[in-house]
């Protein structure tokens, strides 16, 4: 793996970490209950928000790179 891309990748997961952490270090309380909203949908709605973040993710990268 070259230099950049590793760089590029740990740049990359230190932003998830922060991105990630943001909520709960903020808004505990919304986090949890956003958390438990989310358990209710059972697994179809949770797979079918992956999906859709996924997607969205990958076309804005692609408008980015």
């Amino acid at each position: 793996m070259s230099e950049g891309l590793a760089r590029d990748l740990l740049t990359a997961l230190a932003l998830l970490f922060i991105l990630e952490g943001l909520l709960p270090a903020l808004a505990p309380k919304k986090w949890l209950q956003a958390m438990q909203d989310a358990a209710r949908l059972g697994p179809r709605g949770i797979r079918v928000i992956g999906i859709s973040a996924l997607l969205a993710g990958a076309i804005l990268l692609n408008l980015v790179r």
